[in-house]
This record gives structure tokens, C-alpha cells and sequence, in this order.
């Protein structure tokens, strides 16, 4: 029993400081609402559909060879936070897809090829743009197998 009440501590306590909050967290972070049609303007507007691909926007001629086309929106397992999203517009090498690591996504150093917009675009384009983004998701729901109950053998 002691054992068991050790445990439950140690868990409680590395919960909680797994939850610490600080400075660099993203803890407060609010974007006010964004317009997604304006954000499809955005897309479009700056070229996003040259290297990304996403229903009812016309993709456009790449002139960079090889370089592949990364599809946004559509039916995933997981849910695209719109912290994801925004952080993947502003800071691309932050998580750069593993499954394009032969040089054509990633550059020599580990970073994303997607060009930085942090300076090109205004804070209302990027809002309007993650909401777009985001309405193009849709989460396909994992049904687990349901096995019954098993009762144990004695």
C-alpha cells in the first residue's frame, strides 16, 4: 500500500510539473477571429498554391524541379491545432515533414525550403489565412475495436 501511495506522488508531481507553466509557453495566446475567404485571397496571393495543394484552389506551376507538392486540408487522423498551423506558417523548419528528407523539403541544414513570410505578410493575412487553413481540415474519427470484456482465467 505504501508502495502504491509512493507511486500516486511521484506521478502527481511529475504531472504537475509537466504542466508548469512559464514565459515561453504558449499559455495566453489569443488571435482574434479570422475571415476565411480572405484567407484563401491570402493563399493565392502569396503563391502558397505553387507548393501546396488544397481543395478549390487551382494549383499553380512549380518552376523549382522535383520540388514536391505538400497537400493541406483533406481527412486527417489528428487534429491541426490552430496553434500548429500557425506556427508552421511563421516558423516552417519547426516541424519539417520526415517523410521528405532527401534534400527536396528540408535544406542541408535540417530547414524547411518554404520561403519566411514573417516579413512579407501582415498579422490580419496570417489570422485570415490559419482560418482558412483550418476549415479545409477534417478529422476523421479513429473507431477503436471494441473486444468485449475478457474475464480472467482462474
Amino acid at each position: 500500500m505504501k508502495y502504491i501511495k509512493t507511486l500516486l506522488i511521484v506521478l502527481l508531481v511529475t504531472a504537475l510539473v509537466g504542466c508548469e507553466s512559464g514565459p515561453n509557453t504558449g499559455e495566453g495566446f489569443s488571435l482574434p477571429e479570422g475571415d476565411a475567404a480572405n484567407g484563401k485571397v491570402t493563399f493565392v496571393e502569396l503563391g502558397c498554391n505553387t507548393c501546396h495543394s488544397i481543395s478549390d484552389v487551382e494549383q499553380l506551376p512549380s518552376d523549382q524541379k522535383g520540388f514536391p507538392r505538400v497537400k493541406l486540408g483533406g481527412h486527417v487522423q489528428n487534429i491541426k491545432t490552430y496553434g500548429e498551423l500557425v506556427t508552421s506558417i511563421i516558423n516552417p523548419s519547426h516541424k519539417v515533414l520526415r517523410r521528405y528528407n532527401e534534400g527536396i523539403v528540408k535544406s542541408e541544414d535540417d530547414s524547411s525550403k518554404m520561403q519566411l513570410y514573417n516579413d512579407v505578410m501582415t498579422v490580419t493575412q496570417l489570422i485570415d489565412l490559419v482560418t482558412f487553413l483550418e476549415d479545409n481540415y477534417d478529422v476523421d474519427v479513429y473507431n477503436k475495436t471494441s473486444y468485449g470484456r475478457f474475464r480472467a482465467i482462474k
